[in-house]
């Protein structure tokens, strides 16, 4: 038994607990599964057992799943989490590896999923859904081709960039830079070029896709641990 996987499993809902530890106490490499029905009481549990992995839903009261998964991990920095959630949009997913998740399934797979997942954390490795992984991976390759694009601006692009990300107007942006409105309007001319938009809609999904923020400045800026600005 002491070489075997000890699991947490972190879930509101008891017959949902219930189902999912019969399983995978039925797997060799499976020894002690643990539970908890939220996230306070998680690292509770934690505290004292020190499971290898911690199986996390999402969808829970109190603190909820991805502030369960920060917290522990303040706590505990080498914990196992896998997310193992219903929602299979993929900003669930990018939320949940940027907490610190190692993995991420739904729970429409087959149980051996759940059981390959949990064996893989526990081995040091990390685990994503196959076809989350897929179109995490397509996703990532969209973003970095957009960051390209925004570091091809100049700095005096950025800025209006940022401002026009911001809601600001044309006039309103020239107004704040001392220019006049015909050279920011070029400048927005460029900058939608490079950025290949056709809209002041489509400029601001994409700020938003790359982590551009709201400062008490009124004005837009990377994000600084996602810079994608020189």
């Amino acid at each position: 038994m002491a070489n075997k996987i000890s699991v947490l499993l972190v879930d509101d809902h008891a017959v949902v607990r219930a189902g999912y530890k019969t399983y995978l106490s039925l797997s060799e490499r499976i020894g002690a599964v643990y539970e908890a029905d939220r996230g306070e009481t998680a690292c509770q549990v934690y505290d004292k057992q020190t499971p290898d992995v911690v199986v996390m839903d999402l969808s829970m009261p109190g603190l909820g799943g991805l502030e369960s998964v920060r917290r522990l991990l303040v706590r505990y920095p080498h914990c196992k989490i896998l997310v193992f959630s219903i929602h299979n949009e993929l900003v669930y997913v990018t939320r949940a590896i940027k907490a610190g998740a190692k993995g991420y399934i739904t729970k429409n797979n087959e149980p051996d999923t759940l059981v390959t997942a949990v064996c893989t954390l526990a081995e040091g490795g990390t685990y994503i859904e196959p076809a989350l992984a897929q179109q995490l991976a397509v996703n990532m390759a969209i973003g970095q081709d957009e960051a390209y694009k925004v570091k091809s601006l100049s700095p005096r692009e950025f800025d209006i960039f940022c401002l026009l990300a911001n809601g600001l107007s044309t006039r309103q942006a020239a107004e704040k830079l001392c220019l006049s409105y015909k050279t920011v309007c070029n400048h927005s001319t460029a900058i939608k070029e490079k950025l290949n938009v056709k809209t002041m809609s489509e400029l601001t999904l994409l700020a938003g896709r790359q982590g551009i923020v709201k400062t008490g400045n009124g004005m837009y800026e990377p994000d600084r641990t996602e810079s994608t600005h020189p």
